[in-house]
């Protein structure tokens, strides 16, 4: 199997597929309503102009997502997967954001799971960065079974550095 960290993943409810320059405006239509934001460290993200930067950032790192429900086809969100380390065999998931609808419907749970058993093929370690008020993330970690390693300043694509919590997935301890 060839490694690539922007493949076509799906299971029976989300399909994700890499993400292409046509897609800014249905994506900005799900990361236009604040609500989206208001835990995340760049609570403006919902303005067009920030989120052209994050949308160009995700573009770049040639790892992003767009998160479609494989039922009605809507666009979900965004993640991805980032930073590959081939010495160290890690890689980060992050930059995901899902739109009021999804909430509570254990999207997040089927997108991580999808990307996990993908990712865990080629890598021994799964990091992620998420900012340290963002609650509704840190319990979404918790739940995963990943495991707080402290914190770091993280400092986005073009955005200041913000105070992160690092959680980390080992091979062997994903079910």
């Amino acid at each position: 199997m060839n490694f690539s960290i922007q493949p076509t993943l799906e299971n029976d409810i989300v399909s994700l597929v890499p993400l292409e320059k046509h897609d800014f405006e249905e994506l900005f239509e799900v990361a236009s309503d604040p609500k989206v934001w208001e835990q995340h460290p760049n609570k403006e993200r919902y303005q067009r102009e920030i989120f052209q930067n994050f949308f160009t950032g995700a573009l770049e790192s040639k790892g992003a997502f767009l998160i479609i429900d494989n039922e009605t086809e809507e666009v979900l969100g965004s993640t991805r997967f980032y930073d590959f380390n081939e010495e160290n065999k890690s890689i980060l998931i992050g930059y995901t954001f899902y739109g009021t609808k999804s909430w509570g419907k254990n999207i997040n749970a089927s997108v991580k799971k999808l990307m996990l058993d993908y990712i865990f093929q080629f890598v021994d370690t799964v990091i992620f960065h998420v900012g340290k008020n963002n609650i509704r993330s840190l319990k979404a970690m918790t739940k995963l079974g990943a495991e707080n390693v402290g914190e770091e300043e993280v400092a986005y694509f073009g955005e200041d550095s913000k105070t992160n919590v690092v959680f980390q997935i080992k091979k062997e301890n994903w079910k």
